[in-house]
């Protein structure tokens, strides 16, 4: 069976490509990577599909079939596929996807493969705050600003369950940040904890308003008023 999940997702992704749509995705992506114009949707059926067709062993299988198909893409979708694959049950919380992830955010450098595994680290939050407290902490003033948007977008669906010491410790070393990416995480944040704790976001907006950048001002009070 070795080989032939990889093979058989890739034929898919082919199968399912759109030449019109594939030139208008990469403009938009400003991807150096060609895309085959599959929606991001229809990726993550059909990789699934394959997931539940041909079930993995072990999860040192899976790992192995998800670095294959990261490292080996020749298309983005061969990539979003790879994430995908990261989502099954049975890598969730296992700790070990860790390094993997971190592989992802760092050579994938972009906004879609970067945001595409922060579910995952929130998951792994959630089962090993010990190892991942400090970790994001460090994460935050990485030198990489990819992987501080990580430590920023970490906790993105932790709703209630949102470590909010580790949120302002992640924000608070960026806040003087000029990159797009990374004001636009905080802004982005601030706005989705807004909807479980609006008091916790004005008290911390107010208390940084003069450190936070008008971008992501404008993002954390979307929605408050």
């Amino acid at each position: 069976m070795e080989g032939e999940r990889i093979a058989i997702i890739r034929e898919r992704l082919r199968a399912e490509s759109d030449p019109e749509r594939a030139k208008a995705a990469q403009a938009y992506m400003r991807s150096s990577i060609p895309s085959l114009g599959v929606r991001v949707p229809a990726v993550r059926r059909m990789v699934l599909a394959t997931a539940r067709e041909l079930p993995f062993g072990s999860p040192e299988e899976l790992r192995d079939d998800v670095l294959t198909l990261w490292r080996e893409a020749t298309w983005r979708e061969e990539r979003y596929a790879a994430i995908d694959l990261t989502s099954l049950k049975s890598v969730a919380g296992d700790l070990e996807m860790l390094p993997l992830y971190e592989e992802i955010i760092r050579t994938g450098a972009w906004w879609d493969f970067v945001d595409g595994v922060s579910e995952r680290i929130c998951t792994l939050l959630q089962h090993h705050r010990n190892i991942l407290t400090p970790l994001l902490r460090s994460w935050a003033v990485d030198e990489d600003f990819w992987i501080r948007r990580a430590a920023i977008t970490a906790q993105l669906k932790a709703k209630a369950a949102t470590d909010r010491e580790l949120f302002a410790a992640v924000l608070d070393p960026n806040l003087p940040d000029k990159e797009f990416f990374i004001r636009k995480a905080i802004g982005w944040s601030l706005r989705e904890y807004a909807k479980t704790d609006a008091q916790w976001v004005r008290n911390y907006v107010e208390s940084k308003r003069t450190a936070l950048s008008p971008l992501s001002l404008r993002e954390a009070l979307k929605h408050l008023g």
